[in-house]
């Protein structure tokens, strides 16, 4: 269960499971994949000599922010539709679109992307800084680290989404209308650097409890409406 993964390994393990689990037909096996590459890729970049300005932030921000995406997952089941009272509006879109024809692979990818960068990073964010005793500020050394991962998280999400669009249909042996216009509305680095800002904001909001919460339960709801629009089905091309 996500509750009990304490390293990226243990991140890397789940995430490899599900996606020998989830069948192609499950939209949910797309997000997967692609978080699992970019994951991998972090990891490995992360593992290498490279110098952190605050060594041991990436890592232990990699497992909270998995965390939520697996909480979901795991209160989401395994059926064609979340259940009642599920409670993550920003993930809710791509659960219940799962099954849903017309809806291309990198659609269901990038839903999930959003309801991850645009909600749940922040969170993940502030969870971090606390267990680390610091905070979220745009000249912190965790502010470093997190900015220099960007452009390896931008190289691999763009490999594989063109993978999605182009050799995975000849895979699958499927072809969709164009999704370039919803593919040309996400942007993973803009995406990241506006859930660092939503990560001070809420860090802000600290000592407000009340407020803080309500903050966090429209941006929940925000991120879930714009999901939605991600998963317009394209329909088949022919």
């Amino acid at each position: 269960m996500a509750s009990v993964m304490a390293t990226v390994g243990d991140v890397l393990g789940r995430l490899e499971a599900l996606d020998r689990a989830l069948p192609a037909t499950d939209g949910v096996k797309w997000f997967n994949k692609l978080y699992l590459e970019v994951t991998r890729e972090v990891a490995e970049s992360v593992g290498k000599d490279r110098r952190q300005a605050a060594p041991g932030f990436l890592e232990a921000l990699d497992v909270a922010f998995a965390r939520r995406y697996l909480a979901a997952f795991d209160a989401a089941g395994d059926g064609a539709a979340p259940p009642a009272g599920f409670p993550f509006h920003a993930w809710k879109p791509l659960f219940e679109a799962r099954s849903k024809p017309g809806v291309a692979p990198v659609q269901f990818a990038l839903a999930g992307m959003n309801a991850h960068i645009n909600h749940d990073l922040s969170i993940a964010v502030c969870d971090t800084c606390t267990a680390r005793g610091t905070g979220p500020s745009g000249d912190c050394p965790e502010h470093e680290d997190y900015e220099s991962v960007n452009a390896l998280i931008a190289e691999v999400e763009q490999k594989m989404k063109v993978w999605m669009m182009t050799g995975l249909l000849k895979e699958l042996d499927v072809a969709f209308n164009s999704v370039d216009d919803t593919v040309a509305v996400w942007n993973v680095e803009r995406a990241r650097d506006a859930a660092w800002v939503g990560a001070e904001v809420i860090w802000s909001l600290r000592a407000l409890p009340p407020l803080r919460a309500s903050y966090e339960d429209m941006n929940d709801r925000a991120v879930g409406f714009a999901g939605r629009a991600l998963l317009t089905p394209v329909g088949l091309a022919g």
